[in-house]
């Protein structure tokens, strides 16, 4: 087996933070599993093409690629990304290092807190954008981050949400 990832907390003052949480309505451990299980993500969420593993680790992570689409409307625009991932559930939370795709060098983190009624599951990813030269910084912060990464990533957390909260 592959040795686990050492990902560390996502980068701090990196030009671009994006943040979606939601008030899950069902235990830490329900949410933690559904969303670790990241091979199962296809299986509840429609915008999800696919999610393969290279190799795995001991604490559940691996490299792990992933596809999915942004919706626009009835079109779905294609993205794939390949990552590291680490999962620590002592003190539940997932992390991602982008090692493959556009957004490579972007940091991802899970976090999963207890709170009245359920759990609060934030997912935070800080990037410095693509090396593209003059137009970098402007699509990081104006199209890929709001338009792709928040787009993906606010419907994935719905999406698991509802299957930690209507499954017994």
């Amino acid at each position: 087996m592959h040795p686990n990832y050492d990902l560390g907390t996502p980068g701090a003052n990196r030009l671009l933070t994006t943040v979606d949480e939601l008030l899950v309505r069902a235990p830490v451990a329900k949410i933690f599993d559904i969303a670790r299980e990241v091979e199962h993500w296809p299986a509840y969420l429609e915008h999800y093409r696919w999610v393969r593993f290279q190799h795995r680790t001991a604490d559940g992570g691996g490299m792990v690629e992933m596809a999915a689409d942004r919706p626009f409307g009835v079109l779905g625009w294609p993205t794939w990304w390949k990552s590291e991932m680490a999962v620590n559930a002592g003190v539940p939370w997932i992390r991602f290092r982008h090692v493959g795709g556009v957004t490579t060098g972007m940091d991802v983190e899970w976090s999963f807190t207890p709170h009245a009624g359920g759990t609060h599951v934030r997912i935070v990813h800080t990037w410095n954008g693509p090396g593209w030269p003059l137009i970098g910084e402007f699509a990081a912060t104006n199209v890929i981050g709001p338009v792709f990464v928040h787009g993906i990533a606010s419907r994935t957390l719905a999406g698991l949400a509802h299957v930690a909260e209507s499954t017994p």
